[in-house]
């Protein structure tokens, strides 16, 4: 699995060896502790169920509350669920810091982007203004859409303005520059979605991993 909860808390450069600057994204991750362990006979699939920053109990449910009670763990804010590769073994209680992670490895990084509001087809899908002048009234809206005589009707999913961001966006491959154990920060190397405080899933990229 190799994969944790983190939050984004922004962004910093760093030097190498060779004195280059490396920008790079400071994410705290961990620890997170598994509160469930899925399996196939009792769940239909292998699964592991972790939990991440620890919740004030009289925020918690009742059910969440028995829930962590039955995995012997403090109540926590954030739970997800992984899909455990074969040959993985995961017991309740268990701690996954960033200790279990090595520097120079590749990561993917999945969050939720930034939310815009409602926006222009311009903005939101990049496309070209209209002319400026000439007495023009066409500068930022969108163009023509459909033609009168057939279809006579706008097909569906055509790029027009309407809600932009806040979706969930993963980047592929990004360097794990750097880990410091002592206060569970992990450094990726570039951007990563999401806004500061914000929830974000690192786990070893699939592919890639030889591309240095």
């Amino acid at each position: 699995m190799k994969t944790i909860l983190g939050k984004k808390m922004g962004m910093t450069q760093i030097f190498d060896e060779q004195g280059n600057v490396i920008p790079v994204t400071v994410i705290e991750a961990g620890p997170e502790v598994v509160t469930q362990v899925k399996t196939i006979e009792t769940d239909g699939y292998n699964a592991v169920q972790v939990g991440f920053c620890d919740q004030k109990p009289q925020r918690v449910n009742k059910p969440l509350t028995g829930h962590f009670a039955k995995a012997g763990v403090v109540t926590k804010k954030y739970l997800a669920e992984f899909r455990v590769e074969e040959g993985e073994s995961y017991e309740l209680g268990q701690v996954i810091t960033v200790a279990d992670f090595e520097e120079g490895k590749k990561v993917d990084v999945t969050g939720i982007s930034k939310g815009k509001g409602t926006q222009g087809n311009i903005k939101r899908h990049g496309h070209h203004r209209g002319p400026m002048t000439h007495g023009s009234k066409h500068k930022r809206l969108a163009g023509a859409l459909a033609a009168g005589t057939y279809p006579s009707r706008v097909f569906k999913g055509n790029k027009a303005p309407g809600r932009m961001g806040r979706e969930t966006v993963t980047v592929q491959n990004v360097v794990l520059v750097k880990i410091d154990t002592d206060r569970n920060l992990m450094l990726v190397k570039g951007a990563v979605p999401g806004g500061k405080g914000s929830l974000v899933k690192i786990r070893y990229a699939v592919k890639g991993q030889d591309d240095k």
